[in-house]
């Protein structure tokens, strides 16, 4: 499992599945034809833009850089900054509950190839924007439709 996920686990080790704020980054891939790249999640397994907790020490642009790596296999750079999502209290299957913040990013493929570590990332599928699957969360959606609006103009 990535690093975020020994970051969470110490964290929920001392507060168990009580409330915190967790800080998250990620981002948006593209492929040629414009699609984006989700990831169907190994704690939901709903689909998802690829990201994860922030390790102390870490800016988000460094975890987004990780975190994609971790679960796509991929090497990226970030790009233009998308958005800042604050607005979702997430609870977790496990029950952890947490106040989500997402810093979301364009992450522009700069090399590796897809892997699913059939863990954390279940799947790994290109889609058009006009034919997304449900996603993980709110803050996804809105992530999607910042997207779709830049994106056009």
């Amino acid at each position: 499992m990535g690093q975020s996920r020994d970051y969470i686990r110490w964290l929920r080790g001392k507060v168990g599945h009580e409330k915190v704020i967790l800080v998250f980054a990620g981002g948006c891939m593209f492929n040629e034809k414009g699609e984006v790249l989700l990831q169907r999640r190994g704690d939901s397994n709903k689909w998802g833009f690829p990201g994860g907790a922030i390790e102390l020490g870490e800016t988000p642009e460094m975890a987004a850089i990780r975190e994609a790596r971790e679960e796509t296999g991929l090497d990226v750079e970030v790009g233009r900054f998308i958005g800042l999502y604050t607005d979702c209290d997430m609870r977790y299957p496990n029950g952890d509950m947490a106040q989500s913040i997402l810093v979301a990013y364009e992450l522009n493929i700069v090399g590796g190839e897809l892997y699913c570590d059939k863990k954390e990332t279940l799947e790994l599928q290109w889609f058009s924007q006009e034919n997304m699957p449900e996603l993980f969360c709110k803050q996804h959606e809105d992530l999607l439709n910042d997207i779709r609006c830049r994106r056009e103009n």
